[in-house]
């Protein structure tokens, strides 16, 4: 979504002359969510502690679209407990999406960040419908008692978004602040580099970035 790191890629691909679509948004079309689908899902959702009926999105949303391509920023807040559990369903057996195996890596590495950037009770506790999928969150970094129905909500929105772009057809990208890229000799993270990246590092990020879809 629109932050100093999204905006900094819409500029290098503009400087690129590469044709995108900002902020693209995707209607789900629940005729497609087949019976394997709402297995999945449900999987999911009843791992992460979730009750009830799993709710469903309308709509996705996306920070760029290019082709048959859609790419997600996903900051700090995605990284935990709770996505890794989401990663343990069949589906990511089944279809190995290309990012698969490093969110997994990173979800163990970085909940740290995610702890710091995630304990205002808007993102801990989540909007009203986290209560209600996953009940009243505990205190702010209490992991023992129902810990975080925010994070919950989020992880269980992150995998409905990698299974259902899939079953519309789409090949979707995430990108995480930690990626690093080879530049002046040394190693600099991703998010580090978008801060204020000098013209040949600009370069740099655009084939980066193109090369993801290959």
């Amino acid at each position: 979504m629109d932050n100093l790191i999204t905006r900094q890629l819409q500029s290098i691909l503009k400087e690129g002359e590469v044709e995108f679509e900002r902020d693209f948004e995707l209607e789900v079309n629940p005729k497609f969510l087949d019976q394997k689908g709402k297995e999945w899902l449900d999987e999911i959702y009843e791992d992460l502690g979730g009750f009830g009926e799993a709710p469903l999105l309308k709509k996705l949303k996306f920070d760029f679209k290019i082709n048959r391509n859609l790419i997600l920023y996903d900051d700090e807040l995605h990284f935990n407990r709770y996505r890794l559990i989401s990663y343990r369903s069949d589906f990511y057996k089944e279809f190995n999406l290309p990012f698969f195996e490093a969110q997994k890596r990173l979800c163990r590495a970085y909940e740290k960040d995610c702890l710091k950037a995630g304990l205002q009770d808007r993102v801990w506790s989540g909007p009203p419908i986290a209560k209600h999928s996953f009940g009243l969150a505990s205190e702010p970094g209490d992991f023992y008692g129902n810990g975080s129905s925010g994070w919950k909500l989020l992880a269980y929105n992150d995998a409905q978004t990698d299974i259902q772009t899939r079953i519309h057809g789409y090949k979707l990208i995430r990108i995480t602040p930690y990626e690093t890229l080879m530049t002046g000799g040394s190693l600099k993270r991703l998010d580090h580099l978008l801060m204020n990246p000098k013209e040949e590092q600009r370069t740099i990020l655009l084939n980066w970035f193109m090369r993801k879809f290959e």
